[in-house]
């Protein structure tokens, strides 16, 4: 069944601040419909042979939202990955570039399981810098495999898809300005 996400995702002007056109996902969030949508979509679409993975890792905090119900209904775990200073224990970390400075996120050591192949979630691709930061704590780090990158909107007019290859993404949506 077909759903038009663009219903239900709010376009605000100058926020964060002038001159940014910001995509507000709550507006999924607060129609089941649409929610229960997005969580179909990517269940039937990792459910297939050709896009099975053994984990889905997802970016604090709304890629979690998206991602818990998809990893439950495959019986996959959720690796979290998290900003840092959130996580006891070993932790791998890295850095990514904001517009104005840099951020760090972290995921346990202990939930990477090395060899395997991790679908990698977050609910908005803009630039793709923090999801290169959380594909480095993934592969590089904890030598798994991210076969691909998913999320619920995509930018592409920011280019993440020159950030992130040569790893696939895969959006519901995409925004061209």
């Amino acid at each position: 069944m077909y759903m038009n996400l663009d219903d239900h995702i709010r376009k605000v002007q100058d926020f964060p601040k002038e001159g940014i056109l910001f995509y507000d996902i709550t507006g999924v969030l607060m129609n089941p419909q649409a929610l229960q949508y997005c969580i179909n979509e990517a269940v039937a679409r990792y459910s297939l042979a050709e896009h099975k993975v053994d984990a889905i890792a997802a970016i604090e905090a709304r890629g979690f939202i998206f991602a818990a119900p998809v990893a439950a209904a495959l019986g996959l775990p959720l690796i979290v990955i998290r900003k840092k200073g959130k996580l006891p224990g070993p932790v791998y970390s890295a850095l990514y570039d904001l517009e104005y400075g840099q951020a760090e996120i972290e995921v346990h050591i202990s939930d990477i399981p090395s060899g395997k192949k991790i679908l990698l979630f977050d609910d908005l691709i803009a630039t793709g810098g923090t999801l290169k930061a959380a594909r480095t704590l993934i592969a590089d780090y904890g030598k798994a495999h991210v076969t691909e990158i998913f999320g619920i909107i995509g930018l592409p007019f920011l280019h993440y898809e020159q950030l992130l290859s040569p790893t696939p993404v895969k959006t519901l949506i995409q925004y061209y300005k």
